[in-house]
């Protein structure tokens, strides 16, 4: 006997979230007779109910008989995955269609790819998508690769075309996607909007229809909808969430039940153009040789409570997802930009973490306090930095510069991996141009405020394993063996060892890159080093932080913005028991861990580790339209670069002192054959013996920038290799829409700029190229 999910079951055509929600909730079988029976369905809706069902088994959300496989821990024996991930050379896939609920993370697959013939044509990449043959093993999961799918259109961004027989196309501004679809429905669409669509049936040739027009593609706004569209970053809150967050903005906050601080001159040292402020520092000296310290931050675990509608989409987002142009925040607007943001003046509830700390920079003691504190002050880096380096700054901001010091102290005898790794900043007008892109200026102020929230991490993780609390750590593993072998070749090239019978330390890396004094073959060991580590992520099992060599580390400063420090304020709460009386309000109760948290928090922790990397992707690729849009009235022109990667097929390269990765295709180097040498990651001419190395710089010509999808191609100054014609010039044009001309940061455009028409060849997208190659087979 099946039960309903909830007493008030409505009748009529489900949706999917239905079927599974009836799937996961029935006592027993949950079949089509079972599930057409708790829905009232009659007649044509049981026939329509089949169809539902088996597009659901074929899209894989049910297994074909009653198994809601994301809800029940399940995979179908043979369904469609999506790659996400390249670990140590192997795919790690999720199933395609997930739609994960608050607590539980898709299952990943690790790919069983064939050696030779077979499914495999070239190897597979993120994004792609397979049907696959999946079994259950031990370790977990993986797949056998059945075949290759097409890139898949339902949910697709694109740009319309309309070419010579007024047909309509869709030009996918995902780089990945390498085919137009035909439009099958504009839906009052024109040629040269950007367009979000589904599919039009089941088949790729069914095309798609359009469901939304967003408008001009190259609109200032228009990257980062693209990123949130790609990546399925959720951005809209539902009005449950909005009236609770109403509601906990609302919740009082008094001295008479926290730590009263708001005499002590706290500082927030943030970007000049910070709309949150979730942490604040003070110290002061101790008359033994160290210092007091304090650590604010916004106690957001006061305020969104476990449970309710508003925890349930911060689970979800797991963080704020930052653009040049916007933010997607985690929490809605009422809180994270006012009631949590820690604001000049204003007294706020915070979390506090004190400390005390040694003349050798070493925390010796440490308390969690719930309090409330008034901000003395809002600095921006660069007025806290010309302060100091002016002596015009107050003994408040003096004090923690000297603080710092000791702590800097203790972190060089700690010896942390240290990699110079350039950070691009893109500045934009109040139009939403773009007016610079730069590398970001790494100052004394940026280090100040992350030793402090260093030390305030490492003492949340430390004062949680002391009362044998639950902890979500922040894990960065050491590197795999597998990996330090690659490391080991690839130096052995350079005529450097890497002895891997010893034990293996930043210190180990730090001491390489100093050995180096050459810049560029620096750049190439300095790559080469970073492709060696392992991705951190967030767990409830420890295994230190191998990049800051510390032995227990947790995230706890940023809770507006990251759901693990949530969730470790929370196990605090219970842990010291900060728990605030119960205020007069519909929220929910308690601001600690609940009982599910605890049981699920391995699964909790492995969702928000995928949402960090889905954030991480979002970010970059908008950030790669933004300086494709900015150097796209510049294709013509000649730039200093380094190699950033080599590849069988051509090699990377990024501008160097301002950014944009840009492919150069094996076919344009010439007319000699270029092997690629996998060990020195190097194409070296068969005849010339020329070499193309990971870090060398090279003069190359920007041969093409594509705002829609952020792609670059370089070619060399002179050669006799293929060239590749600027957008707007190709001789194959079959298809052409008008665009508006209106770049970011480019004006009217100018050559090989993106105003004007662009120009597609018979079968591809936009820019898309296809050549012989040269490289020998």
């Amino acid at each position: 006997m099946n039960k309903r999910p909830r007493t008030n079951q409505p009748t009529g055509m489900p949706t999917q979230a239905q079927v599974i929600e009836f799937i996961q909730t029935a006592d027993g079988a949950a079949g089509k007779r079972e599930i057409a029976k708790a829905f009232g369905l009659k007649g044509q809706e049981k026939i329509a109910l089949k169809k539902l069902l088996r597009d659901m088994a074929e899209e894989g959300l049910i297994d074909g008989k009653k198994t809601a496989y994301h809800r029940m821990g399940g995979v179908p024996k043979v369904t469609v995955l999506r790659v996400v991930e390249i670990e140590d050379g192997e795919p790690l896939a999720i199933p395609d269609s997930w739609q994960p609920d608050d607590a539980t993370p898709p299952p990943r697959l690790r790919i069983i790819e064939p050696k030779k013939g077979g499914a495999r044509q070239a190897a597979l990449g993120v994004g792609d998508r397979i049907l696959a043959r999946t079994e259950e093993t031990g370790g977990g999961w993986r797949a056998h690769v059945m075949k290759k799918l097409p890139a898949k259109t339902e949910g697709m961004m694109g740009v319309v075309e309309i070419d010579a027989n007024g047909k309509a196309w869709l030009a996918p501004v995902d780089k990945r996607v390498r085919q137009s679809s035909p439009i099958a429905d504009l839906g009052g669409a024109e040629a040269g909007q950007l367009v979000m669509t589904e599919a039009a049936g089941k088949s790729q040739r069914s095309g798609v229809n359009v469901i939304e027009v967003l408008g001009d593609p190259l609109a200032p706004k228009s990257f980062s909808l693209i990123a949130i569209s790609k990546h399925g970053i959720p951005n809209v809150f539902g009005q449950d969430t909005l009236a609770e967050a109403e509601l906990a903005a609302k919740l009082p906050v008094s001295a008479e039940t926290r730590e009263d601080l708001r005499h002590l001159p706290i500082v927030a040292i943030d970007p000049a153009d910070a709309r949150d402020h979730d942490d604040a520092i003070w110290a002061e000296p101790d008359g033994k040789g160290g210092f007091r310290a304090l650590v604010a931050i916004a106690d957001v675990s006061y305020y969104v409570r476990p449970g309710g509608p508003l925890d349930r989409e911060a689970r979800k987002r797991g963080n704020s997802v930052y653009f040049p142009d916007r933010v997607v925040p985690m929490l809605p607007e009422v809180l994270s930009a006012d009631v949590c943001s820690l604001r000049q003046g204003e007294d706020r509830a915070a979390m506090a973490c004190h400390m005390e700390i040694s003349g050798d920079g070493k925390i010796t003691s440490w308390r969690f306090t719930r309090a409330i504190v008034r901000i003395d002050e809002v600095i921006a880096y660069e007025d806290a930095q010309e302060r100091i380096d002016s002596e015009k700054a107050k003994e408040n901001l003096v004090n923690l510069w000297e603080c710092w010091k000791v702590l800097a102290d203790a972190r060089a005898k700690r010896d942390p991996l240290e990699l110079d790794l350039p950070e691009r900043r893109v500045m934009l007008n109040e139009q939403g141009k773009i007016t610079e892109i730069a590398i970001r200026e790494r100052l004394d102020a940026h280090r100040v405020v992350e030793e402090f929230m260093i030390s305030a991490n490492v003492a949340a993780a430390k004062a949680l394993e002391s009362k044998t609390a639950p902890v979500v750590y922040r894990v960065h593993e050491t590197p795999s063996r597998e990996k330090l072998v690659a490391l080991r070749e690839y130096l052995e090239t350079f005529g450097k060892k890497l002895a891997l019978g010893q034990v293996i330390t930043p210190s180990l890396f730090n001491r390489m890159l100093k050995d180096v004094t050459d810049e560029s073959e620096k750049a190439q060991v300095m790559e080469a080093v970073l492709r060696s580590q392992t991705q951190a992520y967030y767990g409830p099992s420890n295994a230190g932080h191998f990049g800051l060599s510390l032995g227990s580390y947790a995230h706890f400063t940023s809770p507006i913005r990251r759901y693990a420090d949530l969730l470790v304020h929370r196990s605090l709460v219970d842990a010291f028991k900060l728990e605030q009386p119960k205020p007069k309000t519909s929220l929910p109760p308690l601001s600690g861990l609940v009982d599910r948290d605890r049981d699920d928090l391995a699964k909790i922790s492995e969702a928000i580790s995928g949402t960090e990397r889905r954030a991480m992707e979002a970010e970059r690729d908008t950030i790669d339209r933004y300086v494709a849009a900015w150097l796209s009235a510049r294709v013509g022109e000649t730039f200093e670069t380094r190699i950033t990667g080599v590849q069988s097929f051509g090699f990377f390269a990024t501008i160097v002192g301002q950014g944009g990765d840009g492919l150069v295709p094996v076919s344009t180097l010439g007319s000699d054959y270029y092997n690629y040498d996998e060990a020195a990651r190097a194409l070296i001419g068969e005849r010339s013996g020329t070499r193309f190395d990971t870090g060398q710089k090279l003069e190359l010509t920007l041969a093409e920038a594509n705002p829609l999808t952020g792609a670059l191609k370089f070619q060399l100054p002179e050669t006799d290799g293929q060239k590749i014609e600027p957008r707007g010039n190709r001789s194959d044009s079959k298809r052409s829409f008008k665009g508006s001309g209106k770049g970011p940061g480019n004006g009217s455009g100018g050559k090989g700029s993106q105003a004007g028409k662009f120009r597609t060849g018979p079968r591809g997208r936009p820019g898309n190229i296809r050549h012989q190659g040269r490289k020998k087979k």
